[in-house]
């Protein structure tokens, strides 16, 4: 089908994945039945830090497979969750012994999937579970509902969890250092034109010129005010920040991780341009802009916007999120 680089849609996926290892086959492995993505060099007498889920949002899980971050990342089809034999065949290639940490985005398919495997290995391997769920957009008052949407904290999440594992943490402590981050972060993205489908060449709304979405999902899900006009630079993020501040309640002065996310198809000019106006917006607000993560590092396909995360920074997370890593996409 026109507009993408791709043979037949039901080998994208596939041919993606032996894509990586020709670009980085210094640094990872694909296990190709059932699929998986390993370090080349496996790591020994550690814990396995293991994530997954749907494909379309490179260089998110594969990308962050090596050194101080994954031990194995587990990709389903576009948009849709990995199956439970994958997750357990990634977990018993990645397990040394040590237990494994699965961090987890929170969608039904991948809660379902992650869980089912790591009950399938339960007699047999420590396995413990980090659930990511920052997207303010789907906030709830409504215990029965499927809970916030899990986005870019997830590559916090990573890092951290990696960088506790590399230095030698006991499963636990890795589990409990990721829910840490989770508890601290909060994550909100809006979008000027939506991610188009491989398989039917059709994007998943339409939006007129001037106009955006905002909160949307990586999955190009609609956002919570839907066609909103558009503004600058300084207002876009402001709208986006602002919610944020105002969830995580730092105190004056706190320090801050900012994840400025490109969703796809956002130019690297435009990223730094919000990068800017971030820190000027949390200096404005008294906080301090202590690490930053600017690029496209959790995409939706070709859509075009951006998502910030920010997360509370503490000393200890200062020290992991500082620590060395060396994988295809994070170095």
């Amino acid at each position: 089908m026109g507009g993408f680089v791709m043979n037949a849609r039901e080998n994208l996926v596939q041919q993606a994945l032996e894509g990586l290892e020709v670009s980085d086959g210094d640094l990872v492995r694909l296990n190709r039945d059932p699929a998986f993505v390993t370090r080349a060099g496996p790591a020994r007498d550690k814990v396995a830090v293991v994530s997954g889920g749907g494909s379309g949002h490179e260089p998110l899980h594969t990308g962050f497979v090596g050194r101080g971050m994954l031990d194995a990342a587990v990709p389903g089809d576009v948009f849709a969750s990995p199956t439970a034999l994958q997750v357990r065949g990634a977990i018993e290639a990645a397990d040394t012994g040590r237990g494994t940490v699965l961090v987890v985005k929170n969608y039904t398919g991948d809660v379902l999937n992650f869980s089912i495997a790591a009950d399938l290995l339960s007699k047999t391997h420590t396995v413990e579970t980090v659930l990511v769920d920052d997207d303010l957009a789907t906030s709830s008052e409504d215990e029965g509902g499927p809970g916030r949407r899990g986005t870019a904290a997830v590559v916090v999440t990573e890092k951290i969890c990696g960088a506790a594992a590399e230095a030698g943490a006991p499963v636990d402590r890795v589990r409990d250092l990721g829910r840490k981050v989770v508890s601290r972060s909060a994550t909100l993205g809006m979008s000027f034109r939506a991610p188009t489908n491989p398989l039917t060449g059709l994007r998943s709304f339409e939006l007129e010129e001037g106009e955006i979405e905002f909160g949307v999902g990586i999955h190009g899900e609609r956002g919570i005010e839907t066609r909103r006009p558009s503004g600058e630079a300084a207002d876009l993020v402001e709208s986006l920040a602002s919610p944020l501040v105002e969830a995580l309640g730092p105190d004056r002065g706190a320090p801050v991780l900012a994840v400025v996310n490109g969703l796809g198809a956002t130019h690297g000019l435009e990223l730094s341009v919000a990068a800017l106006e971030l820190r000027r917006f949390l200096e404005g607000k008294g906080l301090r802009l202590e690490r930053t993560l600017v690029g496209p590092y959790v995409t939706s396909l070709d859509m075009k916007g951006f998502s910030i995360t920010l997360t509370a920074l503490d000393d200890e997370l200062a020290e992991l999120w500082d620590a060395p890593v060396h994988t295809p996409a994070l170095r």
